[in-house]
This record gives C-alpha cells, sequence and structure tokens, in this order.
C-alpha cells in the first residue's frame, strides 16, 4: 500500500507547487500591469496640468490685451465696460481646427473674469514705508465694524505690518534685526491669509472680509465707480444705507470725475481726492480652466500703467 500511496502524494504536492507558482506568477504579472498603469496615469496628469498651465497663461495674455485697449479708450474705469464682461464656460475646441488634428485642446472648458483689484480698500495703506497712517486704521475699523468684527484689530494689523517692515528694513541695513532684540521676527503681510498672523484674526473672519480687502505693492486710492458699497462707507465715513444710496445711484449713471461724485454726496462732505479715484491701476483675473478628469483654477493681479501691464503675481486655488 505505501507504494501505492507515495506517487499519489508527490503528484498532489506537485500540482500544490504549479497552482502556487501560477498565482505567484498572475501576482506578479498584475502588479506590474496597474505599477505601468500607475506611471502611465501619472504621466497624463503632469500633461493635462501643463496644458491647462499653458491655457491659462493665454487667458492672462488675453485679460492684459483687454485691459491695455480699454486704457486706448477711456480714462475712467466703470463696471460696464467690456473688461468687467464675465467669461461663461467655453468650449475650447469651438476655435480649434479639427481637420488639423489638433485634440491638446479638445473638451478643454475656459472660464473666468477681471475685476477691479482697488473696488476694495488695499491694506498696503495703514502702513506704507513701515509707517502707520492713523486715518488709514480708522478706514479699516469702520470697515471691520460694517463685518460686525472687532475695530481694534485694524490697529493690531497695523502694527504687525510696521514691525515686519521695519525688521525688513534692519536686515537690510546690516544691523541688530528685531530677532535678535525681541524675540521672533514677525510675519510681513502680503496677502489676505496672511492676516492669521495678526493675533484675533480668524479663518471664518477672513471669510467675511476677504471680497472687500486686498494687499497691492503700494498704496492706492478707491475707484468708486466699482467699489461696494462696504468700501465706500469705510472710505468716506458714512453710514452704510447712505453707501448703498450712492452705489444705487451709481448703477444709474456712472461718475465721472471726483467733481461728480462730491455733489452726489449727502450732505456736506469733504473729500481728500488722494483717496478716491474714478480709473484704476491694479487688476485681478481669475482663469478656471476644466480638461478631461483635471481642473485648475488661478488668480493673477495685473498692474496696468497708461498702455502697458505686467504680472505681478499668479496664485493657483
Amino acid at each position: 500500500m505505501r507504494n501505492f500511496n507515495l506517487p499519489r502524494r508527490q503528484r498532489g504536492v506537485a500540482v500544490i507547487i504549479a497552482l502556487l507558482l501560477t498565482t505567484l506568477a498572475i501576482t506578479i504579472v498584475a502588479s506590474l500591469f496597474w505599477q505601468q498603469q500607475v506611471q502611465v496615469r501619472s504621466i497624463e496628469n503632469q500633461r493635462l496640468q501643463l496644458q491647462m498651465q499653458w491655457v491659462l497663461r493665454g487667458a492672462l495674455d488675453w485679460a492684459g490685451l483687454i485691459l491695455r485697449e480699454d486704457a486706448k479708450y477711456s480714462s475712467v474705469d466703470t463696471l460696464d465696460e467690456p473688461w468687467a464682461v464675465p467669461l461663461q464656460d467655453t468650449r475650447l475646441d469651438q476655435y480649434v481646427d479639427n481637420s488639423r488634428g489638433d485634440t491638446n485642446n479638445a473638451g478643454a472648458i475656459l472660464s473666468g473674469s477681471i475685476s477691479d483689484a482697488q473696488a476694495r480698500y488695499n491694506l498696503t495703506n495703514l502702513c506704507p514705508n513701515g509707517i502707520i497712517k492713523p486715518a488709514e486704521v480708522a478706514v479699516f475699523a469702520q470697515l471691520l465694524g460694517n463685518a460686525r468684527l472687532n475695530p481694534a484689530l485694524a490697529q493690531a494689523t497695523a502694527n504687525q505690518m510696521a514691525l515686519a517692515q521695519q525688521a525688513t528694513v534692519l536686515n537690510t541695513a546690516n544691523t541688530p534685526t528685531l530677532s535678535t532684540l525681541t524675540g521672533p521676527q514677525p510675519m510681513n503681510l502680503t496677502q489676505v491669509d496672511d492676516l492669521l498672523a495678526v493675533p484675533g484674526f480668524t479663518s471664518e473672519m477672513l471669510d467675511r472680509i476677504r471680497d472687500f480687502v486686498i494687499f497691492l505693492p503700494v498704496a492706492t486710492p478707491v475707484n468708486i465707480n466699482t467699489a461696494p458699497a462696504e468700501v465706500l462707507a469705510a472710505r468716506i465715513g458714512l453710514p452704510l444705507s447712505q453707501a448703498a444710496a450712492l452705489v444705487a445711484s451709481r448703477n444709474t449713471l456712472s461718475f465721472r470725475d471726483i467733481t461728480d461724485f462730491t455733489q452726489r454726496l449727502p450732505g456736506n462732505v469733504t473729500l481728500p481726492a488722494s483717496n478716491l479715484s474714478v480709473m484704476t491701476n491694479y487688476f485681478l483675473v481669475n482663469g478656471k480652466v476644466s480638461m478631461a478628469r483635471a481642473e485648475l483654477e488661478v488668480q493673477a493681479l495685473i498692474a496696468r500703467n497708461g498702455y502697458y501691464t505686467n504680472l505681478i503675481w499668479i496664485r493657483e486655488q
């Protein structure tokens, strides 16, 4: 009996080993195919990302062209000009000659808008060149109050900016820095999210004022033809209801100049002309492109000086 059972057992072991080897081979092949698929998908994602970046770069060039053309025909910037009309979802393959076999832009959808950066309160006004401006602190304090936030945060923001700018000057002069004198060097504020470095600000609070404030490279006036009521009220020192009435008047007929604006003000209000303007030098461009399964959204700041435009910064969102 032993002589008959031994070959049978050997055959069983051989079958099991064969199955194990087959399973191992299938696993190895499947793993190789999976790795190859991951690599192919990664390459495709990189290609899509690069294509979307180039599409948005082209959109920024187009926005700059619109702004330059606007400067040729108008010295007053209002919300009824061509640059203020948003671009709705547009399929780029509508402008591609399919007979050429160019499928890089096929299926891509582009949308975007240009907005007036000087319609917002420029926080750089608080502390130009490291010198705090009390009048500007009062403007920001009223803007915070209109948003139901603590007005004292305006002074805290100005103090933070002053310390950071003084530290930068000391570092540049190769003298003892603030970090060696008073501890950690304060953070320089360059974008709205940086306000979180100011004690007292939270993300929820920033969301309430995000559309009303901005950091621009230099101090700037507010464009009275594009600013919302909240910004106008703070800039001029009016109740929010009266500022809303000014916006309603503007929607019917834009302000030609500061004199026209002053004549429509309620009561006798004296305005420093340097704080207000009817033209703009800084614009925000928002762009979004969708291609296949990928999507990219960016915001850029463009400076316009006469008939020339310059890209200040671009940030992916």
